[in-house]
């Protein structure tokens, strides 16, 4: 959603009241929750014009879904898999429709990343593993952070080669974190984990801890360590982007992010944005860049990272394609 539709959506919650507002509010995600929050926090006056295409846009939207939604099975099925793709979709499907509780999963998304280290500091980081593929890699990054270097490694290791998660590994879930994931008999192989989820994780480490783990992974299988690497990408990598999907991003990005970002960049991923911007922008941009001064690393990385998130949902949305070397492999 983009930030106008998060205004929309802020916008409704605070005009449909404080009981009714906290209802929506249960149904979403710890992020959705903290961005609408923000936006709300921020909106001190809404114009009535606003308000009021807002509300008629919303009771629009209302009254076609529920003329077109006959079968709400079949409904959220196709929806989740034209979103998801078919197989996470499906694993999601069963929870849903046959019940299955993820509460436990959904709390840790709750807690800060250091809590949830501590509350898994001492457990086997086979079961570490399965618990962090059920997390976004960003959160699971955090998680990791707090772990020790040898934990921080094994667990890695294991996401990388873990190949799906089998009804009795979800059984062993629910015993560390009450119920984590209810698994029955019948439920199909979660296909979680693997190289280009260990990968999403590493890449938002941060560059000193990228290093140990791959330095690690690298001692004991090197040819794990190498498709890990394949599968990885950095700010840089952007280049491989086509002018296209670069008009694109920077339509997403702020110009103080994307300033800090550049700091760090190579010269040819600089003279890609500037080409892909107008001249008086670019010539704007340059004059940031010579006339800010030397900047924190740790800045530039977080700040690149916030620009890799971007990217990340725009390829899962299709709008953007990022080649990977090979001439039909795409990140």
């Amino acid at each position: 959603m983009d930030d106008n539709g998060v205004e929309e959506a802020a916008i409704l919650l605070m005009s449909i009241g404080e009981e009714e507002a906290a209802e929506v509010f249960k149904q979403l995600s710890p992020k959705e929750v903290q961005k609408l929050g923000e936006t709300i926090a921020r909106l001190k006056i809404v114009p009535r014009e606003r308000l009021a295409r807002v509300l008629e846009r919303f009771a629009t939207n209302a009254l076609d879904q529920h003329a077109l939604v006959s079968d709400t099975d079949e409904y959220v099925k196709a929806v989740l898999r034209k979103a998801l793709g078919e197989d996470k979709a499906n694993l999601l499907i069963d929870r849903i429709l046959q019940g299955n509780d993820v509460s436990g999963i959904e709390g840790l998304k709750w807690m800060d990343p250091g809590s949830v280290a501590e509350l898994l500091r001492n457990e086997h980081p086979q079961i570490v593993a399965a618990i962090m593929v059920h997390l976004e890699p960003d959160l699971a990054s955090e998680i990791m952070k707090f772990f020790t270097e040898r934990q921080r490694n094994e667990v890695m290791v294991r996401i990388a080669t873990l190949d799906g998660i089998q009804p009795a590994a979800l059984k062993d879930l629910n015993d560390v974190l009450s119920n984590v994931l209810a698994g029955s008999e019948r439920m199909r192989k979660a296909t979680l984990g693997g190289v280009k989820t260990a990968a999403e994780i590493i890449n938002l480490l941060g560059s000193a801890l990228e290093t140990s783990v791959l330095d690690y992974v690298r001692e004991s299988d090197p040819d794990l360590a190498q498709k890990l690497m394949d599968n990885m990408f950095g700010f840089d990598d952007l280049i491989k982007v086509d002018d296209k999907g670069i008009q694109m991003i920077l339509k997403e990005v702020q110009s103080e992010s994307l300033v800090l970002a550049l700091k760090g960049a190579a010269p040819e991923m600089r003279d890609k944005v500037f080409r892909n911007m107008s001249s008086r922008a670019a010539e704007t941009l340059k004059e940031d860049l010579d006339g800010r001064g030397p900047v924190r690393v740790s800045d530039v990385e977080a700040e690149q990272k916030e620009i890799l998130k971007i990217v990340r949902r725009l390829v899962e949305e299709g709008q953007i394609v990022i080649a990977s070397g090979g001439a039909d492999e795409f990140l």
